[in-house]
């Protein structure tokens, strides 16, 4: 992953086109397991699906002369996509035996994989199901710490948990990428705490309103071209200002 901060005019975050809509165009493949009899948690696999994304930005085959070192880079030198896929029994087994990360949550598991050309994913991750990731919360989630990192959702957009889970990862990568290598290092160590969750339609705005980052989706599916639909709040953002010189808006898929 590079370090240099990118000029918010070729920003991969901003939604009008620009020179990386040129550039070859990357996807970073999860996998969500939902076994028919016990389906994982909604808000755990949002939570897991960013900690997924977190966790391969943070892996040392990343970076520098690492085996997905490359494909970081094209990928997040062209614009940032992640598309989520359901698996289950032997679907799982198969994407399990391709190379990534699986992330364990409570009840959810999450596989990462290195990024792939848009039109160029493996056949066993090409013929898993994007549609029927519709997810409940068995119970209302606890509140969130006000300690840790909180990925605020735009409470008036209904999205799927698929789509809700890519839109996490979006976010999380935006508060990665404001990060000191030193706070990075701390939430990596931690094992990426973080929480999902709806936030109070009264605060929505004011969240949207103080230099967070906020990802803002494309439109290809599901809601509005430009809707926001995430704020990345994590404790160190706010606490000083981390002029990165990245857009904090995201054009996702």
């Amino acid at each position: 992953m590079s370090e240099d901060p990118t000029p918010v005019s070729d920003s991969p975050f901003r939604s009008e086109p620009s020179a990386r809509d040129e550039a070859p165009q990357f996807v970073l493949p999860l996998v969500v397991r939902i076994e028919k009899a016990e389906p994982p948690a909604r808000t755990d696999a949002l939570e897991t699906s960013a900690r997924a994304v977190l966790t391969i930005l943070a892996d040392e085959r990343s970076a520098g002369e690492g085996e997905w070192a490359g494909a970081m880079r094209d990928w997040q030198d062209a614009r940032i996509r992640k598309v989520v896929r359901r698996a289950r029994g032997a679907e799982w087994r198969r994407a399990e035996a391709l190379p990534g990360i699986t992330v364990t949550g409570k009840s959810a598991e999450v596989r990462v994989f290195p990024p792939v050309p848009l039109d160029g994913w493996p056949k066993d991750l090409a013929k898993l199901q994007v549609s029927g990731t519709d997810l409940d919360d068995p119970e209302p989630p606890v509140d969130a710490d006000p300690a840790a990192p909180v990925l605020w959702l735009n409470p008036d957009l209904g999205m799927s948990a698929g789509k809700a889970m890519a839109q996490a990862g979006h976010a999380a990568q935006l508060a990665w990428w404001e990060l000191s290598d030193e706070e990075r290092t701390a939430w990596r160590d931690a094992g990426f705490p973080l929480a999902v969750r709806t936030a109070d339609p009264a605060r929505w705005s004011d969240l949207t309103g103080i230099g967070l980052p906020l990802v803002r989706d494309a439109g290809f599916t599901e809601i509005a071209p430009g809707s926001c639909t995430v704020v990345a709040d994590h404790p160190a953002l706010r606490r000083e200002p981390h002029g990165s010189g990245r857009a904090a808006s995201t054009r996702s898929q």
